[in-house]
């Protein structure tokens, strides 16, 4: 039985793409919508939306939470996932929203203004996925031509079957509670809410369609490139680019936030397969010249220092104590960003 805290209310909305889990919280004003990331769902955000005055609408993504598991074509990059937003907010008829993406969720997000920028009144990116997608340069090109090293083929296969088999415990490095300690949030930080947490990460459906999708043999190191199915594969540079932000013709205002902990997108992240070849953890790495450690954090600020240049504008915050969750570490903090960017963006009163 799902969670679902008091004064949040869930239901299904039936979209021509999918059915839908929805938590929804009411209140005045333009609505925000939060878009979860990965191994997660909308109730990583019950707190945040009780937090809020605006009306605010979390969505379950294809394949977590209590969504339709439908497969996930990686050829499109993140698109399946934002065409699933859209067609919910047109459901819901919502437009001019304050979108919030965490992680892959960002990513998604981004796409939605790519494709749907009607929908975004203003864009919050939490932790999330850098712009190039996995398997690039600082520059934004590709390692390899397949993007080695990226995609489902990283996952950790005890790690997905501990998911499958919903493990609640914290016995092994590989059980999702200790993935969420070690990663999601900064070392030591502790709340009341960590078994709704591992619930959320527990809905994720596996598989090559789902999580964590296929992958396909390389010749390059580490011996695995990108495949054509499934979640990992998404954010592969080889179906993934959303530095066209920087051209869309109407630039919403963008708040970038980020932990200064956080270990999953950083410079030298330890997801990251060229990070554990360097320091020695997968053997046989080819050296800096062929796989550097992917600079996440440089990618973003350069493509939403390019974004500013066009004629945008964009904030970027750090929370020093945090992880890859923000939100949760420092409620507050990012409850009093998230509304006054909001309200900066919001039309000017007649």
């Amino acid at each position: 039985m799902t969670t679902i805290l008091e004064g949040i209310e869930r239901s299904s909305v039936q979209t021509e793409r999918l059915t839908a889990s929805v938590l929804t919280h009411p209140g005045e004003g333009a609505p925000v919508v939060l878009v979860h990331g990965n191994v997660s769902s909308s109730l990583f955000w019950q707190p945040l939306m009780l937090a809020l005055p605006r009306p605010t609408i979390a969505i379950d993504l294809r394949g977590f939470g209590d969504s339709e598991t439908l497969p996930v074509d990686a050829t499109r990059g993140l698109r399946d996932f934002s065409d699933d937003v859209a067609s919910v907010l047109d459901a819901l008829g919502v437009a001019g929203a304050h979108v919030v993406g965490w992680s892959m969720g960002g990513g998604v997000v981004m796409q939605l203004l790519l494709d749907r920028p009607d929908l975004v009144r203003s864009l919050t990116l939490q932790a999330p996925v850098p712009p190039q997608g996995f398997g690039t340069r600082l520059d934004g090109s590709l390692c390899t031509p397949d993007a080695a090293g990226t995609g489902g083929g990283g996952a950790n296969p005890d790690f997905v079957a501990r998911l499958a088999a919903g493990d609640t415990s914290a016995d092994e490095p590989t059980s999702p509670r200790s993935v969420y300690r070690a990663s999601y949030v900064a070392a030591g930080f502790t709340d009341e809410h960590e078994d709704l947490w591992v619930e959320s990460m527990l809905s994720t459906r596996t598989g090559a369609d789902n999580y964590p999708g296929d992958g396909v043999a390389s010749e390059s190191w580490p011996g695995f490139a990108a495949g054509d199915r499934g979640i990992l594969n998404t954010m592969s540079a080889k179906h993934l680019d959303l530095t066209g932000i920087v051209d869309v013709e109407s630039k919403p205002p963008i708040l970038w936030v980020r932990g200064a902990h956080d270990a999953i997108v950083g410079d030298e992240s330890f997801f990251d397969l060229h990070t554990l070849g360097k320091h020695g953890i997968v053997p046989g790495w080819p050296g800096e010249e062929a796989a550097p450690p992917q600079p996440m954090i440089a990618q973003t600020r350069a493509v939403l220092d390019a974004y500013a240049a066009a004629g945008g504008a964009y904030e970027e915050v750090v929370f020093e104590n945090a992880g890859h969750s923000p939100h949760l570490e420092d409620p507050p903090r990012f409850r009093e960003l998230l509304l006054a960017h909001a309200a900066a963006a919001d039309p000017a009163a007649p």
